[in-house]
Parts: C-alpha cells; structure tokens; sequence
C-alpha cells in the first residue's frame, strides 16, 4: 500500500521547497522532493557509451523501486543533454553489450512513473531519442536538437524514425530526419516534440511538468503519454514517402540512408515494436555499408585534420584585428568571414575607387542577408562598423595578422611583401593567400620570414569551408598554430600542407584534370567525362567546372609553364585552342560547352567546334578515337587522385593520408559518402591497384610518375 499512497500525494504542494531538498545523493540519482533526478554525466557531451547506458538503467530501477518516488528527472549538463552515440564504440562489442540504447530507450518508456527529459545545450541523435522515449520534455529555448545521423550514412537506430512522427507528424519529422541539421527548442515550439520551453530554470520547469503528470497519474492509471499509443495512418504515409522517393536528389540516390529513412518511416504505421525492429534492421543494415563508412571516416578525419602534429604544437598568437590587402572577390570575401567571427578588419587596397569597390561587395553582401532574412539589421550594422577601408599603408602596424590576397603573380605578391614587412608590427603573422605559388619566396622578401604562412582560402572565401595551411620552410609553430586557430575562429577547416606547387588540392586537381583531357584525346566527349563524374557523385564534371571558372584561368599558368615544360610530356592543347578561338567559358557564351545567351544554361552536348578540335588532337596525336564507359572514365580519374595522393604523402606535403581526403571531399566536391581518394583507394584490391596504377602511367605518357599506393594503405 505504500507505494499506492504515496502517489495520492498532492506533488504540486513539494514544487516550491524541491530546489531545497536534495538528500539521499547516491552514486544513481538524487532526491528533489519527491522527485528522482538522474544526471547524465560522461563529459564532454554526455555520449551513450555502455557506462552510461548501464547506470541509466540502475538509476531508473532504483527511482521505481524508491516508494518516495513519484515520478523521474532525466537530465544532462548545461552544454549537453546528450550529444547522442558514443561513435568510437561503432562496430565493437561495446555497441552491441546490454544495455543497447533500445534496452534503455524501452525501459525510460515502460516506467510506471512519469519520466520527464529536462534538456539544455544538445539533445542529437541517441540523446533525442533518449527524450523521445520520455514521458514528457521540456527545454531551454536555447537548446539545440536535432537528428544527425543521415550525415553519417545511417538512420535513427533506436526509435528515432518511429516515436519521432508519432509526436510531430510525418511532415515535420521528414524535415528533421533528411537535413540532420539540429533546431533550437525556439524554433520546434509548437511542433508537438516539447511539452514546453523555457527561457530559464529548466529543472524547475521540468520539476513541475513531473508533478502534473503524476498528479493525473493518481487519477488515471493510463494517463502516462506514450509514443507507442499513437500511429501514423497508413494510406497518408505511403503517399507521402512515394512522393518523397520521386523527389531525391541524384546524389541522395548514390546514398542508400536516404531511401532506408523513408522504408522506416513507412513502418511508423505498424505498431511501435514492429516498427522498432524494421527500423534496426535497416540501421545494421547501412552501417555496414561502404557510404556509412566512408562518412564516419570522413568525419574522423575532419576532427583530425585540425590538429596539428605533436611536433609542431605550440601556443598561438592572438588575433583580434586583421589587415587585408586587396579587396577584390576573394579579399572581400575574406574580409566578411572576419567580420562575421566579430574580427576588427582593416581592408587595405591601392586607390579609392578599388577601396569603393570592395567596400560595396562588403555592403552588398550584409544588405542582401539582411533582406533575405538570414541576418538582423543590428548585427549586420556591427560587423560593418568593424570595417576600416584605408589606402594608408601605415594602417597595417594595427593588425595582429596580415593577409595579402592580391592578384596570383609572383612578382606583384613579392613586391606586396616588401611593403608589409616595413610597415607590419613586431609579432604580426604575416601571409599569402596563394594557390599555387612558392611560399618560400614570397616569405624570403621580408626580414621575418618565420612569421610568413600561406592562407590558402577557396572561392567563394565567405562560403567555402576549406582552408589550407602552408608551412614553409621557415614557419614557426607558433605562427602555424595561429593560422589554424583562425580557421577554426572563422569556422572554417583547417588542413596543415608543405609548401609545394599546388599544395594538397590543387596538385590532386591538376592530375584529375589531366587525366580527364587525356581521355579526351582518347576518345572520350566532355559531356561523357563529366557525366561520368556526376554518376559517380561529383556535382559537376571537370570540363563543367572549367567552363564555370574561366578557361584564361588555366591558360595563363599553363602559358607560364610553358619554358620549362618537358617536349616529351604528353601535353594536350584542346583548352589551348578553345581559348585561341575566345571560348573562354560562361563569361564568353561558350567553352566546352555552348551557353545561352544571359541564362548560363549549359547545352547538353558539345558542339561541333569542340568536337573537330577534340578529334584533330587525337589524330595529331595518332590515336584512333574509341569509347570509354562510364566505369572506365570513373576509374582512371580516381586511380589519378590516388597516384598523386600517394606522392603527396612520400613527399610530406600531407602530413596525414586522411587530410587529403578532408582537402578533396571540402574544397573540391569529392562526394563525401566515397570518403575521399584515400579512403577510395582503401576499398581496392592492393594487387590490381598496382597493377593499374602501372597502365594508368602507360597511358599517360612520359613523366608520369608511379606513387607507391600502400603508404596510402596502411
């Protein structure tokens, strides 16, 4: 009977003394009242590994077995709730040891008294799901939930797919579960995931959500509210899900997660069990396959990527303010991710109407977040006002660090350098932002060249994420840990290469593309090779992409090269002649490809120009012209991305196989699910990869140089 009267109690009477009642403190839970508290505490993020799995599981047995107990407090730190799956126990027995998440999941379910999710910081993955299976939720407003796991190649694998629509509806649960982008509990008001949201005191607000749930408790025995009760209707959702298989992406067609996610979704309409074990059976599924695989590596390797090695570890500079000179396309957009991570930023050009003009792209850029509703007034304003535009030189002596990102000419970026080291402070971090050029002597025209690093950021530099790091020869740690401090500072990835022709991406992109001219003398069309590619899940093809760019781009350095270029190379000119003819690509209406006319629309095919130029290099060359398949087009490219990648690693230009395939997948649209070149080349026989890295160079001509690929292997 004690258990019986306690839960005739009047709780809401105990809310105003529980913050004062903390007794009974155990290594399970704490008492609040008559409330059980059970703290997640495996820090940094709360992560389900099987400790904490386990003492879930002890805690709850212990709060039901607990007759001054009426109802439970799930809860995390103030950064994390839960951050979800420990993914360092993937594929070891530890993921698989009971308690599984779906044994704990079950139990917080089946509790006979009400359990209530107080979440603040994160609640993602296994950690929502966790709260799914509450009884009720209630979050900070600021908390951040959400369901990654689609970004690593799988589906929710503990009720995700299943308690999620039956909360929500099918319509929102599809948005979370196919973007994986996390919500703050502001923007899910209202959507039926939380029981309510707060702007401060969670505990005490969830404190009061258990109270009112055990109080109808004591009148209704079936009063609890359980995902399991609901289901979704069955003819509505087979609809829906058809629709959605019709509107996948090409891409999202190369990853099986996304047609798993809506096959368990469809099983939201059978009952809970019965849709719990579907939805396993096509997460042990997809974790087993190459696309998840290949996205847990990647992600392990981004982690990675930014860390400098043990050797070169060392304290960075502060930064506060930045100088940069040129405020063209990419110096404005390195000016805006500054100012956008609340740097002050000094933008330095040569006269006024260059100033005016880079100040404008700046400007326009704001004005146009501002007007979409990606950004407030206010904050644009502020990021504004921490623009100085200046012709003044004497400027720089203000700047912690200082980034030229003027034209890519050797001599104009030296004669930049000779000015920065007279008027640059003491201390400063000086760099360049190059794509090709040699870092050592550009840093060799000043008296410091110890603080001299390249910045290599990728265009749009306010977008894309990637940024190489170049180490010269003379780069103190220090300054290389200030330049991937600032990567991080302004939310970009970080990846440490040597100082090298191209560095890590570009030297892997030239070889790329060569190979794909090459099939093009071969008997390949550019539609072919780029289809090819876009089969595989690039988002463009090379020649596409060249057309998009600018082919003078190309042109001019390989007009540069041309003094020291070896005659036996198998070069092959059809870009030389496109040019020639003024087909320099999109801005000219045309290319590889025809444009029409202030559309940009791509024509389907080549046109005959391009083909006649294509098939007299062929027969210049004496090659009689024959078809490459898809699979052939697809593997010659990959096999050049590997070779290269295995000299890039002998040489130490990478300091890390897993860093190329960081530089591939964020700079240069490797599909992400492939995993990168490395991780490409690691699904290979090692036999026949040798094999056709031999034929690959026989095919290539003289200096082909054959990398030995097991560095890459191992």
């Amino acid at each position: 009977m004690g258990s019986k009267l306690i839960c005739l109690w009047p709780y809401r009477n105990w809310l105003p003394r529980c913050k004062k009642i903390l007794s009974m403190t155990t290594d399970l839970y704490q008492h609040r009242g008559p409330l059980a508290v059970i703290t997640l505490n495996n820090p940094p993020v709360n992560s389900l590994g099987h400790a904490l799995r386990h003492r879930i599981v002890d805690a709850l047995a212990a709060a039901q077995a607990d007759t001054t107990v009426c109802a439970v407090i799930l809860t995390g730190s103030d950064s994390a709730f839960c951050a979800g799956a420990d993914v360092s126990e993937f594929g070891t027995p530890r993921q698989t040891a009971e308690p599984v998440l779906a044994t704990v999941l079950s139990q917080v379910e089946d509790c006979t008294k009400p359990v209530v999710a107080a979440i603040s910081g994160v609640a993602l993955g296994g950690g929502l799901e966790l709260a799914l299976a509450c009884h009720a939720r209630v979050a900070l407003d600021t908390a951040k939930l959400g369901l990654p796991e689609i970004l690593l190649g799988l589906i929710p694998g503990a009720g995700g797919t299943q308690r999620l629509p039956r909360l929500v509806g099918l319509d929102i649960a599809l948005a979370m579960l196919q973007s994986g982008q996390a919500q703050t509990a502001h923007q899910l008001m209202g959507s039926g995931l939380l029981d309510d949201v707060v702007s401060q005191d969670v505990l005490d607000a969830a404190c009061a959500r258990a109270i009112a749930l055990a109080d109808e408790l004591a009148v209704n025995k079936f009063a609890l509210p359980r995902a399991r009760d609901r289901q979704l209707d069955a003819t509505a959702t087979l609809a829906r899900t058809a629709q959605e298989r019709d509107k996948l992406s090409p891409s999202q067609r190369l990853q099986p997660a996304y047609i798993a996610l809506l096959d368990a979704l469809e099983a939201a309409t059978l009952p809970l069990d019965e849709g719990l074990r579907r939805e396993r059976e096509l997460f042990v599924q997809l974790q087993a396959s190459t696309q998840s695989r290949a996205l847990r590596h990647q992600f392990f390797a981004e982690r990675e990527a930014t860390r400098l090695p043990v050797q070169l570890q060392a304290t960075a500079r502060p930064v506060e303010t930045v100088a940069i000179i040129g405020a063209g396309t990419m110096g404005a957009g390195i000016a805006i991710c500054a100012l956008d991570a609340s740097l002050t930023v000094i933008l330095l050009e040569q006269d006024d109407a260059a100033l005016q003009r880079g100040q404008q792209r700046v400007s326009q850029h704001y004005q146009s977040r501002v007007s979409a509703g990606k950004m407030k007034a206010a904050v644009a304003a502020a990021a504004e006002a921490r623009l100085s535009p200046t012709t003044d030189w004497a400027q720089l002596s203000r700047a912690d660090l200082v980034i030229e990102a003027v034209f890519e000419d050797l001599a104009v970026k030296q004669a930049v350098f000779q000015k920065i080291d007279t008027h640059a402070r003491p201390g400063a971090v000086l760099a360049t932002n190059t794509s090709y050029l040699d870092v050592d002597v550009i840093a060799n025209m000043t008296k410091r060249p110890s603080d001299v690093l390249g910045l290599h950021f990728f265009s749009p530099a306010n977008v894309m994420k990637l940024l190489e790091v170049v180490r010269s020869a003379q780069t103190s740690a220090e300054v290389l840990a200030t330049g991937m401090a600032l990567g991080k500072t302004l939310k970009k990835m970080p990846v440490l290469t040597g100082n090298a022709f191209g560095f890590i991406g570009n030297r892997i992109y030239n070889a790329y593309r060569k190979q794909c001219e090459l099939m093009l003398e071969d008997g390949a069309w550019p539609e072919e090779v780029d289809n090819g590619l876009q089969a595989f899940g690039f988002a463009m093809g090379p020649f596409a992409v060249a057309d998009l760019s600018g082919l003078d781009i190309a042109w001019r350095m390989r007009k540069s090269q041309t003094a020291t270029r070896d005659p036996r190379e198998r070069y092959v000119a059809i870009l030389d002649h496109l040019c020639d003819q003024g087909r320099l690509g999109r801005k000219t209406g045309a290319g590889y490809y025809t444009y029409t006319e202030g559309e940009g629309k791509q024509a389907k095919v080549t046109d005959d120009v391009v083909r006649n130029i294509i098939a007299q290099a062929s027969a210049q060359r004496g090659i009689t012209r024959h078809t490459l398949t898809a699979a052939e087009i697809q593997r010659r490219a990959l096999l050049a991305m590997v070779n290269e990648a295995a000299l890039l690693l002998h040489e130490a230009v990478a300091s890390r196989a897993s860093d190329i395939d960081v530089v591939m997948v964020q700079g240069y649209g490797f599909p992400r699910w492939e995993g990168g070149p490395v991780f490409w080349a690691r699904q290979q026989d090692r036999a026949a990869l040798a094999q056709e890295l031999q034929a690959l160079a026989r095919g290539s001509g003289h200096g082909f140089v054959v990398a030995d690929a097991s560095v890459l292997l191992d």
